[in-house]
């Protein structure tokens, strides 16, 4: 048995299976609650100690997951290349509205770090929480954060976005589908895009959009928040 779980191929699967188990529960239960992702984690983390399984045996087969982010980091490119029309409709309310999302976002974590007396790798670890998991590693990586804290607090993020997005839109009168999309992919990437597609095609395709910005932004005008 320790072979079993000593081999690379264990974390993949025991990942694969745990992501696919949460999909078919998100599918029956058909609520924002049941998000795959978190459901996958809670399964992983339940295998892992229900059969004391070391954590360093899971990360040998998941680390492999890691390595597809790069790819999955130039496919954005790929996704503006694609709505290139509605780009060039509503392109200064994009670039705007994604620069307010990154400032805002990098402000508030840095303030709000400095208030509870974070420390430098702390503040480096979440800097980035509100853009896609692979440029937010990145960066961590880069000012000496821990890039495991970076996915639980980008995890959270996102999936806040996914819940709230309908709210917050009600709360604070945002009818524009256009400003609704854009918000939503400025703050919480592909866990809140995911929700834009449920809310419309274009809450959709601008939150999709929004996500490329944001990621560009956040890596010119992190350095200038750390």
């Amino acid at each position: 048995m320790s072979e079993l779980f000593s081999s690379p191929l264990f974390g993949l699967t025991l990942s694969i299976l745990a992501f696919r188990a949460g999909m078919w529960i998100n599918q029956k239960l058909k609520t924002p609650l049941a998000n795959p992702l978190i459901i996958a984690m809670i399964l992983v983390v339940a295998v892992l100690t229900v059969f004391k399984i070391p954590l360093d045996a899971y990360e040998q087969g998941s680390s492999i997951i890691l390595l597809f982010l790069g790819p999955v980091t130039a496919i954005l490119a790929l996704t503006i290349y694609r709505q290139r029309a509605i780009l060039k409709q509503y392109f200064f309310p994009i670039v705007l509205g994604t620069l307010a999302g990154a400032l805002a976002a990098l402000s508030s974590i840095r303030l709000s770090s400095q208030m509870l007396g974070l420390d430098q790798q702390m503040i480096a670890s979440l800097l980035s929480k509100s853009v896609t998991t692979p440029i937010a590693i990145a960066l961590t990586e880069q000012f000496g954060g821990l890039p495991a804290l970076t996915i639980a607090s980008t995890v959270i993020t996102g999936l806040a976005g996914n819940l709230l997005a309908p709210f917050l839109a009600k709360l604070f009168w945002i009818k524009d589908p256009v400003a609704h999309g854009v918000g939503i992919g400025s703050c919480s990437h592909a866990l809140g895009t995911s929700k834009a597609l449920e809310l419309g095609e274009v809450q959709g395709a601008m939150s999709s959009i929004s996500i490329s910005f944001s990621a560009i932004w956040t890596v010119l005008l992190a350095p200038f928040f750390f």
